[in-house]
């Protein structure tokens, strides 16, 4: 079993077999800087360490880092979101879909020759087969409906190259869906598999049309994608037709900071994902290239679950919106990387509204809304009401950097007005566990990306990601308006109704105090400079077809 622990950052990669073994780089060069080191080169290893492993790669269940870093090089999907100008250009598909009025039907014309790494052709048959699974779901094989998708009722074989989908409403979110990893497409023997073959274990089996494929999986430490020597049908705007230019990419878990930002500047291995702010500035130096990438979507946030007892009152949210110093935050944990949010969601995301005259710290409004509130400072420092302690729990977000200092310094400016943080504890299941259960977490700290004007609903839609636990396990909705508000972004035809309508659930978010953005979150990679064309898609996860090592 190979893994990186603290003792082989320690001995600056001892254990790692030879191909990781990195020559020395000169200075200069950077991500997508073919020029600095010539023309790009065919082959080689690359070695990419991630700060946790991957739990799924059933495409719709795959917005987790980890998962959808591995399905964004073994897929392909039917449009392409070119992540510099978010605009939607063909892959699978030879063209942008032709569109009905109301944008309930959309028809899709196939490129052929595209074929899954098994030989089978991606027809018309295998592509309906993937959208009816992903628009519908299959819950007897756990098999969930993709959050990218809204409305969906069946797909159409018009002949083999040509399919056509039908929605019960207005989906015009459709075509940048079948762009992102969650509509990647999988062979029609794939789509057959329950949730649990696409989990760990099971790498391997899967069956996709990327320009890689997995050779070797190491359940929880390693994961080996082989490139495909027929690859041939890339987005016409990349860098190069043909096969990717890398033989190999090692995937290894290195969940401690210091092992991977030690790994990677020791020359031990290629690129890392999430290098901490504090050490940023390792990657200044001659060799090392830091690239920090945006992920156009909801801004790394608190969510206050509302319905629970000790945050029905808006307002108690406007005391903890007012009490908290997000530029404290900012300016103690993070860097230049990571702006301030002025909203919901990024200033570069799509419908974004500057909503920050509601996020402004003020700790003497905060004591004095708390006093309204009836919550009363207790002898201890601690404020109650009715006998009760306000005391609430924040989950750890094992996703976004540095949460549990995030949540630290918030416990230490909310003590100050007599609120009682706690930090829950525990690995991702148990955190996975206690998100959707009320009570277990009043305030929820999390992000999404995804570059549509869907994305704020799938954050915080009672049918999606629900963050605010506006939908109850009993089938209650609490804010019938907002879902109602997000029900119009998904269902509204044109553009500018569906700007219009994002823009009243961003100000619904911020006037009923629902929500406080804290910073724009990026994600961050540092690498050695002999990686060459490395880039990401539209919300930062890493893409590889392009990237070759200079030598």
């Amino acid at each position: 079993m190979l893994s990186l622990s603290r003792r082989s950052a320690l001995a600056l990669g001892l254990g790692l077999p030879a191909a990781m073994a990195l020559a020395a780089c000169g200075g200069g060069g950077s991500a997508g800087d073919g020029a600095a080191a010539g023309e790009p080169q065919q082959g080689g290893t690359l070695t990419y360490l991630e700060p946790q492993t991957w739990t799924t790669l059933y495409p719709p269940a795959g917005g987790f880092y980890p998962n959808g870093g591995l399905i964004n090089n073994l897929t392909d999907r039917l449009l392409y979101q070119n992540p510099e100008t978010l605009a939607l250009e063909p892959w699978i598909a030879t063209a942008l879909p032709e569109v009905n009025e109301d944008a309930t039907e959309y028809t899709f014309t196939l490129r052929e020759g595209a074929s899954y790494s098994d030989g089978t052709p991606i027809d018309a048959e295998n592509v309906v087969k993937n959208f009816d699974l992903y628009g519908i779901g299959d819950p007897e094989r756990a098999l969930t409906v993709s959050e990218a998708i809204n409305n969906y009722d069946r797909g159409e074989v018009v002949d083999a190259t040509t399919v056509k989908f039908f929605f019960s409403a207005p989906s015009p979110g459709f075509p940048q869906a079948v762009s992102t990893i969650n509509s990647g497409l999988l062979s029609s023997a794939t789509l057959d598999r329950s949730g649990e073959q696409f989990g760990p274990g099971n790498a391997a089996d899967l069956i996709a049309s990327g320009p890689f494929v997995v050779s070797a999986e190491e359940i929880g430490t390693q994961i080996t994608l082989a490139v495909r020597e027929d690859y041939d049908w890339a987005p016409a705007s990349l860098g190069h037709e043909g096969r990717a230019y890398l033989d190999e990419i090692v995937y290894l878990v290195a969940s401690e900071s210091s092992v991977r930002v030690g790994t990677v500047t020791s020359n031990q291995a290629h690129i890392a994902r999430q290098i901490d702010a504090p050490d940023e500035p390792q990657f200044e130096a001659d060799g090392l290239v830091l690239y920090a990438a945006p992920t156009n979507g909801v801004n790394n946030s608190l969510s206050f679950r509302f319905r629970d007892p000790a945050l029905e009152d808006i307002a108690t949210r406007q005391a903890l919106i007012a009490a908290i110093d997000r530029q404290a935050i900012v300016d103690t944990l993070f860097t230049a990387n990571y702006p301030l949010a002025t909203g919901a969601l990024g200033a570069k995301a799509l419908g974004y509204v500057d909503t920050s005259e509601h996020y402004v710290h003020d700790p003497a409004l905060a004591a004095t809304l708390l006093d309204e509130a009836g919550w009363v400072v207790g002898a201890d420092g601690t404020r109650t009401k009715d006998g009760a302690p306000l005391t609430l729990t924040f989950n750890e977000a094992l996703p976004q950097p540095r949460s549990r200092e995030v949540v630290t310094l918030i416990q230490e400016q909310l003590a100050a007005l007599g609120i009682d943080v706690q930090l829950l504890p525990g690995d991702q299941a148990t955190q996975d566990a206690a998100r959707a259960e009320p009570g277990e977490v009043q305030v929820y700290h999390s992000m999404v990306a995804r570059s549509d004007y869907d994305v704020i609903k799938s954050q915080f839609s009672s049918e999606n990601r629900n963050a605010l636990l506006n939908g109850h396990p009993d089938g209650t909705v609490g804010d019938e308006e907002l879902d109602a508000l997000f029900a119009q972004i998904a269902s509204t035809p044109d553009e500018e109704g569906r700007a219009e309508a994002s823009a009243a659930a961003q100000a619904h978010l911020a006037e009923q105090a629902l929500i406080l953005p804290l910073f724009e979150e990026p994600q961050v990679f540092g690498h050695v400079d002999a990686v060459q064309g490395f880039s990401t898609e539209s919300v930062a996860r890493p893409s590889f077809y392009d990237t070759w090592l200079a030598s």
